[in-house]
């Protein structure tokens, strides 16, 4: 078979045992049912989390919500109607004034600006962390000819995955939103931005409002006076900054501090991956044992490539598609030419969806982990003028029974996934259910069910002795296969659809 990459190859590791929960702490609360893959199309991940799945690293897990002791629900971001919160401005604003004016309030902390996922998530079981692949030659796959039903199918889905020759080349880290996400000084004899209102103080505000009332007061009266027309003042332009006019604004000549982002396909063949793979592994280590309080070998470049750089994303391109292509990217925040955070993000077909995010300890205070997220918003919705599905921004899971991961759901306008018929339900709805049952069906309509549900396992795909054959023919070769009950579960978490495409591996 041809174009290996175009498919989605998995391992089945199901999950009945409980384990500690990164949240409540619970020692043997978590239940989760997890696969390992060795490589996935975007198109099929995008599919898997609006099933409620997630990856850490190559590992895909998916919570069993009525049995789990801390329910995580799928949200996302509706980032074209995004605008930002009163709290949301005043992080743009603090990091702006460090930028500036290099104000560094220590040892204060934000609720609001917990990173994304900041508890370091533990996906699975301890062991499968450290799981010996099976099958890890991905050549030389072939369809079964004599037993598979429809190979145009297969042979189309192939076709659409495959990269098409519109690439667009990598070797330079990109600039986040096109020029309107480096932080940095004017060049010299630029000067402020001419196009906006000079800043003034509030006392002159103020004075010029007490003025103007004085002066409307005395027209009232009879009374002849000519009131100059004055400039919108900053506080009513802040009424109606877009998100990127908080990011872009103009900073002084003499800023303390010049911030570069920099967006770098996670690559071990990029040049521009591999001269900062050290340094981003060096600030992974320093933020998990500073912020968790991880053990020295619990943060060890290996766990870091395992955890953060290792996914089984392939790099995609399609003519309708985002620049930088799809796939998974470090979203690196150079701060005076050093990386102090890095956002790991994934860009799929109709989203951005955020992975993690590490800092150094010492920029605490700035909320790091809420700046990131507005920064990934606000790239999200960059990237939609590429690519018009691409509209939503994904941050992982809520976590309603975790009080420190609430802070999600200030991205607003935001769905929670319902659990059981996979639709979008705005949060508004679902905060009260949730309120009163950790787990609930957060869909109300007792009709509905999962539109993508099993209907016929015989045709979900599996790889057999390097063949792709559809799971009613290995059933035929293994002549009394004793393994539907946990084909069965399998293609019941994935849906249907994904079943057909996935190949899930049959020793």
């Amino acid at each position: 078979m041809a174009g290996n990459k175009s498919y989605t190859i998995v391992e089945y590791f199901g999950g009945e045992d409980g384990y500690r929960c990164g949240y409540c702490k619970n020692q043997t609360g978590n239940f989760s049912r997890g696969m390992w893959s060795h490589t996935m199309t975007v198109q099929d991940y995008q599919d898997l989390i609006d099933r409620g799945w997630r990856r850490s690293g190559k590992y895909v897990y998916k919570p069993i919500m009525q049995k789990t002791c801390c329910p995580q629900y799928t949200i996302r971001c509706h980032a074209l109607k995004f605008q930002p919160s009163k709290s949301h401005k005043k992080i743009l604003k603090k990091m702006n004034r460090f930028i500036s004016k290099g104000e560094l309030q220590k040892g204060q902390e934000d609720c609001a600006g917990e990173p994304m996922d900041s508890v370091c998530e533990e996906a699975g079981p301890q062991e499968l962390r450290k799981v010996h692949l099976k099958y890890t030659a991905l050549t030389g796959i072939q369809k079964d000819a004599t037993e598979f039903p429809s190979t145009t199918e297969v042979q189309k889905e192939a076709a659409d995955a495959t990269p098409t020759g519109s690439q667009t080349s990598q070797n330079d880290p990109v600039s986040v939103l096109a020029g309107t996400t480096t932080s940095a000084a004017p060049k010299p004899g630029n000067g402020a931005d001419p196009s906006r209102p000079p800043c003034r103080k509030a006392k002159e505000l103020r004075k010029e409002r007490r003025l103007q009332k004085e002066q409307m007061r005395q027209n009232g009266d009879g009374v002849s006076s000519t009131v100059s027309p004055t400039q919108p003042t900053p506080s009513q332009n802040n009424q109606s900054k877009t998100l990127e006019e908080f990011i872009s604004e103009s900073l002084p000549e003499n800023s303390a501090h010049c911030l570069e982002v920099r967006l770098v396909p996670v690559n071990f063949e990029d040049p521009q991956f591999m001269a900062s793979y050290q340094q981003s592994s060096a600030l992974y280590a320093q933020y998990q044992m500073a912020i968790h309080g991880d053990d020295p070998s619990e943060c060890s470049e290996s766990e870091f490539k395992r955890f953060l750089c290792d996914s089984p994303l392939e790099a995609e391109y399609a003519p309708d598609g985002p620049e930088v292509g799809y796939g998974s990217f470090h979203q690196q925040y150079w701060l005076d030419g050093r990386i102090v955070a890095v956002g790991v993000i994934d860009i799929l077909p109709t989203c951005v969806s955020s992975v993690y995010l590490y800092y150094h300890p010492d920029f605490n205070s700035l909320s790091l982990g809420s700046y990131s997220a507005l920064r990934e918003i606000a790239f999200t919705k960059q990237l939609q003028k590429q690519s018009p599905k691409l509209s939503y921004y994904y941050l992982g899971f809520y976590i309603h029974s975790c009080p420190k991961m609430r802070y999600k759901g200030q991205y607003r306008p935001s769905d929670l996934l319902c659990p059981e018929t996979y639709v979008w339900v705005s949060i508004e709805r679902c905060i009260p259910l949730l309120d009163n049952s950790r787990y609930t069906r957060l869909n109300q309509d007792p009709d509905l069910g999962d539109a993508r549900a099993v209907r016929d396992l015989g045709r979900a795909l599996v790889l057999y002795r390097r063949t792709v054959m559809p799971y009613a023919a290995y059933s035929r070769k293994r002549k009394g296969s004793s393994d539907e009950m946990e084909v069965q579960q399998y293609a019941s978490l994935v849906g249907q659809d994904c079943a057909e495409r996935i190949l899930l591996y049959r020793s």
